[in-house]
């Protein structure tokens, strides 16, 4: 059959386009890698200048999901040089800073804190927790607040509190006058027993479970005692050995101490040891403007004493250990 006219014309036109098509194509396929990688390459100089921004701030305090990816991918940057370990290792990285946007979105940052109006109730509703002051304050929504831990039932203690609410100003006057005492008598030695006067430490129990919320300050999270959630009836405050406040706190949760006052002549003041000491020297304390009582003891079913003395504000009247009825007669 006769091939018609100006076939073969066309048809030679048509190969000529495929292969320039062809031939664009792969030029196209070819540069790729080299305009892959000139874009990675900008991917990772904007990466490497503004690092601290994006990743570290991705990096710092995050979860295990959130580090993961990043620092593999860093790692694997640094340990392939080519472009599918760029690919790779930048593919991770987005991955670990989109985790990061995540889950300050839906509250899964590493610190698991609660929001900031929301309050936890810790302790037992039947037992006695005390804030223990440090003798550190800290500006907090523009107050000035004692910091300390806090002692629970169990014995376990919170670090990092904050008592925000009623009592703040005065605890904060106690803890004060307390160690102004501590710096005047400390070293000296007690008239009646003829032993070195100890470091006393004021702390302020709440019957109940106690109210907390938790806040971050400069990065560190603090747990803030919400004071005037509290009954004032349940709320006392008090002054030992400083190494007796967890002992005190567990023995007022131990079911059949209770608390007494010794008699002026009592025996106890002669005791050549830390419990005579104490009993004396609440009482020393007393009359220099610390307490409301003096002289006071909490004796446990084991027959343990712990001497300790009163403040007089707070002064909860629900703490039977902040008004002893009882007089402690001990023979020796």
């Amino acid at each position: 059959m006769q091939k018609p006219r100006g076939l073969d014309s066309i048809l030679g036109k048509i190969r000529n386009n495929v292969k320039d098509g062809f031939e664009k194509i792969k030029n196209k396929i070819e540069e790729f890698p080299k305009y892959l990688d000139e874009r990675l390459e900008e991917i990772g100089n904007k990466i490497s200048e503004y690092k601290q921004i994006i990743i570290g701030s991705a990096i710092a305090a995050s979860p295990l999901y959130v580090k993961a990816p990043i620092l593999t991918g860093l790692q694997i940057i640094k340990l392939y040089k080519g472009t599918k370990g760029k690919l790779l290792g930048y593919g991770l990285i987005g991955i670990g800073i989109v985790a990061s946007g995540l889950g300050i979105i839906l509250g899964l940052n590493a610190i698991h804190s609660l929001p900031s109006n929301h309050i936890e109730y810790l302790g037992s509703p039947n037992g006695y927790e005390a804030f223990v002051p440090n003798g550190q304050t800290i500006n907090y929504n523009g107050h000035i607040y004692s910091t300390g831990i806090l002692i629970l039932p169990n014995e376990k203690t919170i670090d990092n509190v904050i008592w925000d609410g009623q009592y703040a100003s005065t605890i904060i006057q106690n803890h004060n006058q307390i160690v102004q005492l501590n710096d005047q008598f400390v070293g000296q030695t007690d008239p009646i027993n003829n032993q070195p006067y100890v470091p006393l430490q004021d702390f302020y129990v709440i019957k109940g479970q106690v109210p907390i919320m938790n806040t971050t300050i400069d990065g560190q999270t603090y747990y803030v005692i919400e004071a005037n959630s509290i009954n004032p009836a349940d709320i006392a405050g008090f002054y030992t050995y400083n190494n007796w406040v967890s002992n005190f706190v567990e023995a007022m949760n131990t079911p059949g101490t209770y608390a007494a006052v010794l008699p002026g002549n009592s025996p106890v003041f002669q005791w050549t040891n830390t419990t005579g000491t104490v009993a004396y020297q609440t009482g020393l304390y007393e009359g220099h403007g610390v307490g409301g009582g003096s002289g006071e003891v909490l004796i446990e079913p084991n027959g343990t004493i712990i001497s300790y003395g009163i403040i007089p504000s707070p002064s909860g009247t629900a703490i039977s250990f902040d008004l002893p009825q009882q007089v402690y007669n001990s023979s020796s």
